[in-house]
């Protein structure tokens, strides 16, 4: 075949396939249109092309089909964790309120009483109360008075703690019993729910409109092009962690407590906290961003009721905080409770952090020590709060809380003198709520065939994610430590830089930042060769089914 001088001669089948590929595009290239269509102009400067990044990952996570795969999605960016500023049930920081509504997107009201919604219920209520009343009591007194405990050796605040947390559990199970036995056979969701017993309760997201810490601030002046960005915000990852005495669960999610559309409305809006959580107390651990609503997904029961927590927190504050400062860090700890509960639940309906909530959820939260109670009702209606939608989302939650009231005033001669039968009704009332099924789709992003992995036919992939997604949730320690400058390090290398004339070996010398390993950059568990399939294939690794974040 002749070819021009300077032209490369192509062979027979490659110019046939040349030809093959253009008779395909040329129908293409002639297709006409009556007016031009032009392809979008696209902002091509370094935050709108990060922005378009990060709204692909987005994307992604909710295009995934399984619960699982979008929580292993979640993490897939940090091998060794995140950052998270740990947000724990009973560790609540001296004037945490404002942080603490920002950091949830929470409208807190304060009432004497419970909502409207629950009126519907006071006249069986009552009648309830009549019925159980003497049953209370005597169960208040037998385990104040009539159990024989080992005698408190250790009288200091962690000690007391324990004591008051450990009757209050007892006390609370014991009441829960009581009511569930006495109204099992008048409201049909009782029969049909579950109840935990000291659940774990996990939450994981991403916080933004925040001052940027300064260590990042330190770490841009080192390069030019930051400059101008050195206060650019960014995203805080925020864990929650807690524990109830008990929660109680249903297939059906309750009713709102307000309309869903009521979520926008400007009075409801919460004011900004803008510091450093690290300024007020809160401290930053690495570890993987969990979502654990107290059981495993594929669970029918997926639905929060109600839920049970100790008070005895309480007794380790500082003395001069206060009561008024006590009061709010009750409203804090409920606060953070219904907030992490119901935000694990979303997840496990196939929200993220990412990708907001179609429709609110709602929880019961009751706070107690067995002698003070107090209620709280919450509805959940968003949970997008990065950078990138904290403030475009026009949504609030919001929580309606009461204080502390006395279930009776005192103990006298083996009787309960005083009980209040206004706060126990308040309690069963919480019980009559009865969930309701929804008119609309309850899992709009998840799979229409998989939902969970455990309806993935292929058995290597389901065991793999399975096996994956239970290490995450466990927050295992990795066998490698995580990287750490030493602090002669810190001082001689990085703050005044005298050891010039050594050898640049670590990673902070070589510009590498080792934090930022993904989660699938790892050698795959190897196969021995008497395990490999038959027959003998050269394949020497276990495939991964990582999701494609």
């Amino acid at each position: 075949m002749l070819a021009l001088r300077g032209q490369r001669i192509l062979s027979k089948p490659k110019l046939l396939a040349l030809r093959k590929y253009a008779q395909v595009a040329l129908p293409e290239e002639n297709e006409y249109t009556d007016t031009p269509v032009y392809p979008d102009i696209q902002d091509a400067s370094l935050q709108a092309r990060k922005l378009r990044e990060r709204e692909s990952v987005y994307a992604n996570i909710r295009n995934l089909n399984t619960v699982e795969e979008k929580q292993i999605g979640l993490n897939m960016p940090r091998y060794y964790g995140w950052p998270c500023v740990q947000f724990k049930e009973d560790h609540i920081m001296y004037n945490a309120m404002p942080l603490v509504q920002y950091y949830t997107r929470t409208y807190f009201k304060t009432t004497d009483k419970l909502p409207e919604h629950y009126n519907q219920f006071s006249e069986i209520a009552s009648s309830i109360v009549n019925e159980i009343k003497s049953l209370i009591e005597d169960c208040i007194v037998i385990e104040n008075e009539g159990l024989k405990r080992n005698p408190l050796t250790d009288e200091s605040k962690e000690g007391l703690q324990q004591k008051e947390d450990s009757l209050s559990k007892n006390i609370v199970r014991q009441i829960n019993r009581i009511i569930i036995n006495n109204i099992a056979d008048k409201v049909p969701h009782i029969l049909s729910s579950q109840v935990d017993y000291d659940p774990k309760h996990e939450a994981f997201w991403f916080m933004g409109g925040t001052d940027v810490p300064a260590k990042v601030v330190n770490w841009r002046k080192q390069f030019a092009w930051l400059k101008d960005r050195l206060h650019e915000p960014i995203d805080r990852p925020i864990q929650y962690t807690g524990s109830p005495i008990l929660t109680i669960r249903n297939h059906l999610p309750l009713k709102p407590f307000i309309p869903y559309n009521e979520a926008e409305n400007p009075e409801f809006k919460v004011e900004k906290f803008t510091y450093v959580p690290e300024s007020v107390g809160y401290g930053v651990t690495f570890r993987h961003g969990t979502n654990i609503p107290g059981f495993w997904p594929g669970d029918l029961d997926e639905f929060g009721l109600l839920s049970y927590h100790k008070r005895g927190h309480i007794l380790k504050r500082n003395e001069h905080f206060g009561t008024l400062d006590n009061l709010e860090a009750l409203h804090c700890q409920a606060m953070k409770a219904s907030f992490g509960w119901l935000l694990a639940q979303a997840n496990y309906q196939g929200f993220t952090t990412y990708n907001d909530i179609t429709y609110p959820l709602t929880t019961q939260t009751v706070i107690t020590n067995g002698h003070l109670i107090s209620f709280y009702a919450y509805q959940l209606n968003t949970i997008t709060m990065n950078r990138d939608k904290i403030e475009n989302n026009p949504k609030h939650n919001i929580c309606f809380g009461t204080k502390p009231f006395l279930l009776y005033e005192k103990l006298e001669n083996g009787k309960v003198m005083g009980l209040n039968e206004d706060v126990l009704k308040m309690l069963v009332q919480f019980y009559l709520n009865a969930p309701e099924e929804r008119e609309h789709e309850l899992k709009p992003y998840l799979g229409k065939e998989e939902q969970v992995i455990a309806d993935i036919e292929d058995d290597n992939k389901r065991c793999w994610l399975e096996s994956r997604y239970k290490h995450l949730m466990s927050n295992t320690p990795r066998h490698n430590l995580l990287p750490e400058v030493y602090h002669w390090e810190k001082i001689y290398k990085i703050q005044h830089k005298t050891r010039f004339f050594e050898a640049k070996r670590r990673p902070f010398e070589l510009g590498i930042n080792p934090f930022k390993r993904r989660l699938d950059d790892h050698l795959p568990s190897y196969i021995p060769k008497v395990l490999r399939p038959y027959p003998r294939s050269k394949k020497k690794f276990e495939t991964t089914y990582y999701p494609k974040v």
